[in-house]
């Protein structure tokens, strides 16, 4: 096992260093100059000249890199000179929103697509698994930011029950943090509570099919008691799959649902700074992203070795 985690670990890693070169060439890459899109095209050749010093873009590419590497490593992920502020303050700050939004977004996806998938599979052929599936393929369908456009005209505009956008900070009024966040988490979790019930519903059914499952019943438990007790530990292979994906894609998302209800996250920051050329706050906020998908795999890996120990046993 300690084999197992330490292979997951250094894996890790490498996909880190690859992924900070690789954003590290693209932003390099992009065409036209940064400073004179920062200061205008009116600025003065000596103003121009001081603020690629100050962004260290007089300094050779791998010098930058290696710079950049060591300061984020340290907890130094520069300064942005569109806000004049630290970039991991200003990271800090919007994973207040961005974190408890996925993580709510991932709860209610896995409370509503777990048990509809367990329901589905126990009900096979029958109108009520019919009638989940044929939900959840809509599900499916929807984009996030169409179906959080449609719930604010449900429950903001018509209804009035919850605010239609914008975030109340959590020190002013914890309550309404939460309200801010129910409308933008639900419009991320619905989709994928959608994949997740036809992903357990199939691995379910699966596994009902196998020997393990005919022994159960031989020794007089009933099917209800051999699927709980048997049958979704073994189904959690391909739904621990999906759920580490469906995080990566939770944390990813918020860019266009932070977007959509005026959310000050990660997501909406890396927009902003992207329209703003700031490759500074760019670099900084990708990255924490990818770190953020990477534990999240990585994690998965682990959970692997738990569900069933022979994965860790193989590849130690």
């Amino acid at each position: 096992m300690i084999a197992f985690v330490l292979r997951r670990l250094f894996g890790f890693a490498v996909t880190l260093l690859v992924a900070a070169l690789v954003i590290f060439l693209l932003l390099d890459m992009l065409p036209g100059d940064p400073a004179q899109f920062i200061l205008g095209l009116n600025a003065t050749p000596d103003s121009l000249a001081n603020l690629r010093q100050q962004m260290g873009l007089d300094l050779p590419a791998p010098e930058r890199f290696i710079s950049w590497i060591w300061g984020m490593l340290h907890g130094d992920f520069g300064v942005s000179y569109t806000q004049q502020a630290p970039v991991a303050q200003l990271i800090w700050e919007r994973l207040a929103v961005t974190v408890p939004l996925s993580l709510a977004a991932m709860a209610i996806s896995m409370a509503v697509g777990l048990p509809l998938g367990i329901v589905a599979a126990r009900r096979r052929g029958k109108w009520l698994d019919t009638t989940i599936m044929v939900l959840a393929q809509t599900g499916v369908a929807i984009p996030s930011f169409w179906l959080g456009m449609l719930l604010t005209l449900l429950f903001a505009v018509s209804l009035g029950w919850l605010p239609p956008g914008g975030f109340t900070p959590w020190n002013e009024d914890w309550v309404g943090a939460l309200r801010s966040l129910m409308l933008p988490s639900l419009a991320l979790a619905l989709p994928q509570a959608s994949i997740l019930a036809r992903v357990m519903r199939t691995a379910l059914v699966d596994v009902t099919g196998q020997d393990f499952i005919r022994t159960a019943r031989a020794k007089g438990l009933t099917m209800g008691e051999a699927v709980w007790r048997h049958g979704v530990r073994n189904a959690l292979l391909p739904v621990l799959t999906i759920l580490g994906l469906q995080f990566a894609f939770l944390i990813a998302g918020t860019i266009i649902v932070e977007n959509v209800f005026y959310l000050p996250g990660l997501g909406r920051l890396i927009f902003t700074a992207i329209q703003q050329r700031d490759l500074i706050l760019v670099r900084g906020a990708t990255i924490i992203l990818i770190v953020a998908v990477t534990l999240t795999m990585l994690a998965t890996d682990l959970a692997y070795g738990l569900v069933d120990p022979r994965l860790s046993e193989g590849q130690s």
